[in-house]
């Protein structure tokens, strides 16, 4: 089994984003430390971007932990200001609990994401109006996930994740 810890600081991150709106940074952080029931990673938001396109998990909750700067959380029809040391719970639910972090400051904004990893999961995208549908397989034998995405447009058509964004 693999140490049980690890520093911020030694996280490694890959590249996320798409078009002028989403950029993240994300270091994942539950595979590198053993954990099984929760996934946890560290996003990095540049100034002026989210890092995902707001949505709702039916089944899986999530909670949020502001580790540096500041911004907004837009949870439903509402939008918080967000702060170092806030502490944001998004439970599962449909629109009114769909939620998206934006950094809305001149630095970078860096927070801890945890979730439930219980498979198959459905999330919804309000604005885009399109829903995904998520079953995780588990690692292959080279420790690679394994999961079936599959994402519909209102008239249940396949598209792209990022289609409407």
């Amino acid at each position: 089994m693999s140490t049980p810890i690890i520093n911020l600081d030694n996280l490694e991150f890959r590249e996320w984003g798409h078009g002028d709106r989403f950029q993240a940074r994300l270091g994942s952080i539950s595979a590198k430390i053993g954990a099984q029931k929760l996934g946890y990673n560290l996003t990095v938001l540049p100034p002026g971007k989210a890092a995902f396109p707001i949505h709702s998990h039916r089944v899986n909750e999530e909670m949020f932990f502001v580790v540096e700067g500041s911004g907004e959380i837009r949870i439903g029809s509402e939008r918080h200001a967000i702060k170092k040391g806030d502490v944001i719970a998004c439970p599962p639910g449909s629109a009114e609990t769909a939620h998206q972090i934006v950094n809305t400051s001149q630095s970078d904004l860096k927070y801890l994401a945890v979730s439930t990893k219980l498979s198959p999961e459905i999330a919804e995208y309000p604005d885009s109006r399109k829903t995904g549908i998520y079953a995780d397989y588990g690692t292959d034998a080279s420790g690679q996930s394994s999961m079936l995405r599959l994402v519909l447009d209102e008239d249940n058509q396949p598209v792209d994740y990022w289609s409407g964004e």
